[in-house]
């Protein structure tokens, strides 16, 4: 008896051993490197500083991690963590948050759940950062004295640091 206890459990074994899914396959992605970040981060603040804007600066990773932070000359306090919330919500609905704005906050309806999430912040300028179509991370700007500024600053960044999203 125990002969067939042991070759019970030996066949389960083998079993489990061939149950690997047909097709499992590692994943392949592309991360933003810290040049990269910077190089973005650089970019938008160099925009809204040439347009005398005080303004903090985040870059986050695909993982919403912090990669880079700017904290302009004498922008408001507030700025870093806001400029880290439109990052993150830029890269975790891969969209701008100008969009995402439109889409959470619509007139006369209360606010879609997705706004009791932590750190998300649907308010424009924030832009997803994507190689291809792998959105690797965000950027956001906070200071600029409105948000549709904050947002065009942001798309400077990605436009300084174009030829390093190829």
């Amino acid at each position: 008896m125990p002969k067939r206890i042991a070759f019970a459990a030996a066949l389960a074994q083998l079993g489990l051993a061939l149950a690997t899914p047909a097709g499992a396959q590692l994943l392949t992605h592309t991360d933003l490197s810290l040049d990269t970040a910077l190089a973005i981060a650089q970019g938008a603040m160099a925009a809204c500083k040439a347009k005398g804007h005080r303004v903090s600066v985040t870059v986050v990773g695909r993982l919403g991690e912090v990669i880079v932070q700017l904290r302009g000359d004498n922008a408001s306090p507030y700025t870093p963590e806001s400029s880290f919330r439109k990052a993150y919500t830029a890269r975790a609905f891969r969209a701008p948050t100008e969009q995402l704005s439109a889409f959470l906050y619509r007139p006369g309806q209360p606010p879609q759940p997705e706004t009791t999430l932590p750190d998300i912040l649907a308010l424009q300028g924030g832009a997803p950062i994507a190689v291809g179509n792998d959105v690797t991370g965000g950027v956001g700007v906070t200071g600029a004295g409105g948000t549709s500024a904050d947002q065009e600053c942001a798309a400077m960044g990605l436009k300084s640091a174009a030829d390093q999203l190829k």
